[in-house]
């Protein structure tokens, strides 16, 4: 009688054993429909998903399946692709998110042999597209804040993917997150991406105009100025900061070392024009507030703005002597001739710029 109650115990655990494994066949099943589900609407793709993470839910359940690697490497198959095509629902699509994670690495320490390493894989990729497309839905929504976060993690859990440091950088300045924007661009030039120069500006005026650090500002400036020492934008930058300090004269001298270094570049020979020009400006912006009657001071600002732009001239004469097509330095001596009634040369200037055009 014992051998007869034995016997069928043992029966009773295989059967149950082997309807465990029936679980991870039915999964399979589910798996391969998905390839012939291409017409298909999102609700019955997303049916026939769940029904295959339902039966992963029983396959890892039961003891006898629960360390079999294919319990885990189709459950993060199933998991990682709901989270991909419901990324609209962005509650569910993070909830299998971490479903998938969590049987990404199961499946990765079950798989001693490497026999799921390519499904493993697949999920894993799944999983950063998941997180991809909720941000770009976020981005479409308006929801910048959103689409930061899931670019953020996106980054987070690959620190070399470039392109979507760029997005979050991009999501954040409309979040007008600055410091989120600084934070990614930096981490895009660090990875060498192709056009930190565009970059570096957008840094520099985030951090000058909407952070107001002008020591980080200043930093990030010099940074950029070293490593494109030739870039007129980034000298003027900083030339421009020591003159709204009012230090003309520190300004004048980094233009006049970079000159005695490269006398034949025609950025540096307009850029010092700049510095008498600008204060011609602020001059002019004086002046104009000026009351009317104020005669005198109003004739002796007009002075001071004189000498500064004909002190302004041979440094913009310089520079198109160097380069004719200088668009920057002809633009201001043809603002400049207007202003002093120099029809002849002011002609001839707009004649240049019409031809560049």
């Amino acid at each position: 009688m014992k051998k007869i109650l034995f016997s069928l115990l043992f029966v009773g655990v295989a059967t149950l054993a082997n309807a465990q494994k029936s679980e991870i066949e039915a999964a399979k099943k589910q798996w391969a429909l998905l390839s012939l589900n291409k017409d298909k609407t999102l609700a019955d793709n997303l049916k026939t998903l769940n029904e295959g993470l339902a039966h992963t839910d029983k396959a890892i359940a039961h003891e006898k399946s629960k360390d079999l690697v294919e319990s885990w490497s189709y459950r993060a198959l199933f998991a990682s692709r709901i989270a991909l095509v419901d990324s609209l629902d962005a509650a569910n699509s993070s909830a299998n998110q971490k479903i998938a994670e969590e049987a990404v690495e199961k499946a990765k320490a079950l798989d001693t042999k490497g026999n799921e390493k390519e499904n493993i894989e697949n999920a894993r990729l799944t999983i950063q597209d998941a997180m991809r497309n909720r941000g770009i839905y976020a981005y479409q929504k308006k929801d910048f804040a959103g689409a930061l976060a899931a670019f953020n993690e996106v980054t987070a859990k690959n620190p070399n993917d470039t392109a979507m440091f760029i997005n979050a950088g991009v999501v954040a300045k409309e979040a007008k997150n600055y410091p989120e924007v600084v934070r990614n661009f930096k981490r895009a030039i660090e990875l060498n991406y192709k056009d930190s120069k565009m970059l570096y500006n957008d840094i520099i005026k985030t951090t000058f105009d909407d952070i107001k650090d002008s020591v980080a500002g200043l930093t990030i400036l010099k940074e950029a100025s070293a490593k494109y020492p030739d870039d007129p934008y980034f000298i003027g930058v900083e030339t421009d900061i020591y003159l709204k300090r009012g230090d003309i004269a520190k300004s004048q001298e980094m233009l006049g070392k970079l000159v005695a270094k490269e006398p034949k570049n025609a950025n540096y020979q307009s850029l010092l024009g700049d510095t008498y020009y600008k204060q011609a400006l602020a001059i002019q912006t004086q002046r104009n507030a000026l009351d009317p009657k104020k005669t005198k001071e109003f004739s002796e600002l007009g002075t001071k703005m004189t000498k500064f732009i004909d002190q302004a001239i041979p440094y913009y004469k310089a520079a198109l002597d160097i380069d004719p097509k200088h668009v920057n330095t002809l633009e201001n001596l043809a603002i400049i001739y207007a202003f002093k009634n120099d029809n002849v040369n002011y002609e001839a200037i707009k004649k240049r710029l019409a031809e560049l055009k």
